[in-house]
This record gives structure tokens, sequence and C-alpha cells, in this order.
């Protein structure tokens, strides 16, 4: 599923028109994207739950040169799935 068949079935289940899902969807998603910018958790109960984790700086090489580069220090977005969605996936 991609952002534009979530809006088609919001539209369908809710009975509004198209552009107040895409709008509905949007204001979720930004929500979800500051709230993690700030470095808090998202927690959706029985769902995922969406967090970020901070990596220090490391020495890396450059696969092409097999140069030592210096990365660094960063904080990436993880997803972690709840109970619920593990048990229903794997019915």
């Amino acid at each position: 599923m991609n952002k534009l068949e979530l809006i088609s079935a919001l539209k369908n289940e809710a009975n509004i028109s198209k552009s107040e899902a895409a709008k509905v969807v949007q204001i979720f998603f930004d929500y979800m994207a500051d709230t993690l910018a700030e470095g808090e958790r998202v927690e959706i109960r029985g769902l995922c739950s969406f967090f970020v984790k901070d990596y220090k700086s490391y020495t890396g090489r450059n696969p092409k040169t097999g140069e030592k580069v210096t990365i660094q220090p960063k904080k990436l977005p993880f997803f972690k799935s709840g109970k619920d969605l593990k048990e229903r996936v794997n019915f």
C-alpha cells in the first residue's frame, strides 16, 4: 500500500472527499515526522512504534578507493512492529 492507496481507502471508509482524506493523511504523516525530528517516540499501540537511534562518529572506508573516512554522528529513524501486528502477519 502506498500513500495514494491509503488516501483512497480513507475516502471510501469515512465517506469523505479525496482532498479531505489527503489532508488527513498529510497531517498525520507531518505530525509523525515532526515528532521524530524532535527526538521523541511515536507509538501506535498494537501496530508499531517509531523511534530515533543516535549513532556516534566512526571511521569507515570508501569502497572504491579503500581510503579511511570519518563518518559524522547521525540520527536515523527506526520501526518496530507491535505484538498484534506480528500475530496478524504470522496467523
